[in-house]
């Protein structure tokens, strides 16, 4: 799901309306940087530098505030022409971009990061389609690199199928950087272009974006958590669980796959998610999943655009609630589209927006 970059351009011209946006009381909201072409997911060095993926724009950023007042007065373009370079990361002192079929190493990226060099290529051989090709990557707490590969259409068994057979695709996978061993983290998996890990229990939590083509309604798009490696969430033959694929759900049964720990609504497109382990929150917000909610691309009615969070306890989803709304207008037009959420060090959070070119900076006081 996403625009051509010919509507992210010609976007870009439209004011960020920052007053249009609803959230709880104590929270503000601010732009924390500006012209971050098709802004996507975000990596944040140990100084503070925050380094920005795009999609269809095939550019990183930097994005700097030197005196930390909250606006970043230098954003640089510091690399450009790669294979849809949405995800990255920093591990070790060191940048990790991914492309479409490979990942790239830029080294020590907190000395380097306005004059990269080549890049080391880490691992090669993924699936060359476009098609839900490009990525968000993480290295988790076990230090591999988590890389997602989503299905090259909107349907289609990938598995031995009629046209696609690598095994690749719509699944998970980490990777041993050390010793190039790759294992598959979870299977069935659609597109998953957000994934964060639990911080009292390291388990994955993921978003997946639901099929198009079955209605306005169905089926929800998810989050889910993987519990044992290599479990089955579905794709293509259930949807949400329990919503058989009208294609290739024929003769199969619900109770072979993993169900989502929550459904969502149609469309909505859930992508960056990210656990709030910051000390500027509200107490209550300690360990909340917040969930960008890119919006749909073809429903009648827009569903989406916006963030929300989910309180978990003991695995369990036990409620979902807005925290901003307001990017989506009552006429079905929207001005903004958050697509990844990450923290900076004082506890703010940041979000990507992929259509107005923006990082958004959310801060909290608490009310007198």
């Amino acid at each position: 799901m996403g625009l051509l970059v010919s509507q992210i351009l010609a976007f870009s011209v439209q004011a960020v309306s920052l007053d249009k946006l609803s959230l709880p009381a104590g929270y503000q909201i601010s732009v924390f940087a500006e012209s971050v072409k098709n802004a996507r997911q975000m990596a944040v060095s140990d100084n503070g530098i925050v380094i920005v993926g795009s999609r269809d724009a095939g550019l990183v950023h930097a994005v700097v505030d030197k005196d930390g007042d909250g606006y970043a007065e230098t954003v640089l373009k510091i690399a450009e022409g790669l294979n849809m370079p949405s995800g990255l990361t920093i591990h070790e002192g060191d940048l990790y971009v991914a492309e479409v079929s490979r990942i790239l190493k830029y080294s020590n990226i907190e000395k380097n990061y306005a004059t990269l060099g080549e890049p080391e290529v880490v691992i090669d051989g993924l699936p060359t389609e476009k098609h839900h090709g490009w990525k968000y990557i993480d290295f988790g707490p076990d230090n591999w690199l988590y890389v997602p590969v989503g299905a090259p259409c909107n349907i289609c068994e990938t598995n031995g199928g009629e046209k696609f057979d690598n095994p690749e695709y719509a699944s998970i996978l980490r990777f041993n950087i050390t010793t190039g061993e790759k294992q598959w983290v979870a299977k069935g998996v659609r597109n998953s272009v957000g994934f964060d890990w639990h911080p009292q229990t390291n388990k994955l939590w993921f978003s997946d974006n639901g099929r198009d083509m079955m209605g306005d309604d169905i089926p929800p798009c998810e989050i889910n958590e993987v519990e044992t490696l290599g479990q089955h969430f579905g794709y293509p033959y259930f949807h949400a669980g329990t919503i058989a694929d009208p294609e290739f759900g024929t003769d199969k049964k619900s109770t072979d796959y993993v169900a989502p720990k929550l459904n969502l609504m149609a469309h909505v497109a859930p992508l960056g998610i990210h656990f709030y382990q910051g000390k500027m929150f509200a107490p209550e917000m300690q360990n909340r999943l917040f969930v960008a909610e890119h919006g749909s691309w073809n429903r009648t009615q827009k569903s989406g655009y916006k963030v929300m969070m989910a309180n978990i306890v003991d695995g369990k989803v036990t409620s979902y609630d807005p925290f901003i709304t307001g990017w989506l207008e009552a006429d079905n037009s929207a001005w903004g589209r958050p697509a990844a959420i990450t923290s900076l060090a004082d506890g703010s959070l940041l979000i990507a927006d992929d259509f107005a070119n923006v990082i958004y900076r959310v801060s909290y006081q608490k009310p007198e």
